[in-house]
């Protein structure tokens, strides 16, 4: 296969898992031009199309899924050759590139970037905060970090946290001459910050449990949010009751500018954990990654 051959499977490979010329031209560092140029030439050489373009978005045709599953092996088996390769240097290099919830990458991703770039400056890391259940195997993530409720089947999955709780609370301001909840259903008589699922637009309903008996709410508010931040500014100003997860709230809980109610109805969940696709070979930027997250989640 000649050099050329192989940029253009590649150019072609990265439109399809970006779903975009210009997000695939920024992967590759090449102009959204030249990149259109590469795939009229691959197509003009096997002779058949093989992307729809329209003016909003980008997909591959009948042929162009035949050959994007063929490749996807391919370029999977040489990026474990290598990832063998590089596992004798003494320091582990390559791209990475991690999919994470933006609560997950708050949480273990932010504190420890400057660290790991400094431990392992050969690295080139790439991170996607993405409240979406993308599908990092289609999208050609090295692996992701949700919660465990939430993971992808067939998939490896580490756990980096123990047992989370969601809790009910609300500013002493907003509760002064309230009563405050003692069952879920009394919440209908409060204000309630909704939670609506980024990208999907369906709000959260409420989860309560307690022994065998359990119940979701679906509550009014006059205020709905997409971002857990602005959720607990948004409690903490006064707007009303938000439902969160604990360790998100506990530091305003303890210094009592927010007040916790109904945690006998508040279920446990499964905790976060990082996931990766099941491979032979775990490319050693990967690794290091995973230990590196492991070691600073336990600290």
């Amino acid at each position: 296969m000649r050099g050329s051959d192989f940029n253009e499977l590649k150019a072609f490979s990265a439109i399809v898992e970006e779903g975009s010329f210009v997000r695939a031209a920024a992967r590759l560092q090449v102009s959204p031009p030249a990149l259109s140029q590469t795939i009229r030439q691959l197509e003009a050489r096997v002779g058949v199309r093989l992307l729809n373009r329209t003016t909003r978005s980008v997909s591959p045709t009948a042929a162009g899924e035949k050959l994007f599953g063929r490749l996807s092996v391919v370029f999977e088996e040489l990026d474990g050759a290598l990832a063998e390769v590089q596992s004798g240097r003494d320091r582990p290099a390559g791209t990475l590139r991690i999919n994470a919830s933006r609560v997950a990458a708050m949480r273990f991703i932010a504190p420890i970037l400057g660290d790991f770039q400094r431990a392992y400056p050969d690295i080139a890391l790439t991170v996607v905060v993405d409240d979406m259940l993308t599908d990092i195997v289609e999208s050609r993530f090295d692996a992701g970090i949700r919660l465990g409720e939430r993971l992808e089947q067939d998939m490896v999955a580490v756990k980096l946290s123990g047992e989370l709780q969601l809790a009910a609370v609300a500013a002493p301001a907003y509760l002064a001459g309230r009563a405050v909840p003692r069952h879920p259903k009394d919440l209908h008589q409060h204000r309630c910050i909704n939670f609506q699922w980024p990208g999907a637009g369906d709000i959260y309903r409420w989860e309560f449990s307690r022994g065998k008996r359990s119940l979701e709410i679906a509550l009014k508010g006059s205020l709905t949010l997409n971002d857990t931040e602005l959720m607990i500014h948004a409690a903490l100003g006064g707007a009303g009751v938000a439902y969160m997860i604990d360790y998100q709230v506990q530091p305003w809980i303890e210094n009592g500018r927010l007040v916790r109610f109904l945690e006998a109805w508040s279920p446990r969940f499964p905790g976060f954990y990082l996931y990766h696709p099941s491979r032979r070979h775990v490319p050693p930027a990967l690794r290091a990654f995973i230990d590196f997250v492991l070691r600073k989640s336990r600290e």
